[in-house]
């Protein structure tokens, strides 16, 4: 009785370690498939990424050459009418103390 429980033993052994090998090749053949896809898959992200990092760079450019030209505009105007200009400057700052004013007083409210 012994001999055959060592048998099945054995067998059972066996059959456990032929899944287990099935199951590795599976794994290694599944790893071998997904590694290029994963691969491909991150250098699409890079060079979304890379895209994204020339857009930013080009629209800050864009932003910097607009700033400069209104920059330019404006001391040209201050230049050629410096009262107009004060009194703009007046008119907006008092605009602004109002609105600051008013909203304060909502918020102790």
């Amino acid at each position: 009785m012994a001999h055959s429980a060592d048998k099945a033993i054995d067998a059972t052994r066996g059959y456990t370690n032929e899944v287990l090998d099935s199951a590795e090749d599976k794994m290694h053949s599944l790893q071998s498939k997904v590694e290029p896809v994963l691969e491909k898959l991150a250098s699409k992200a890079q060079d979304y990424a890379q895209r994204g990092m020339d857009m930013a760079s080009y629209t800050t450019d864009q932003a910097k050459e607009k700033l400069s030209n209104y920059s330019a505009v404006t001391t040209r105007y201050v230049a050629e009418k410096p009262i107009q200009s004060i009194l703009i400057a007046a008119a907006v700052g008092a605009g602004l103390a109002l609105l600051m004013s008013s909203n304060g007083r909502r918020n102790y409210r």
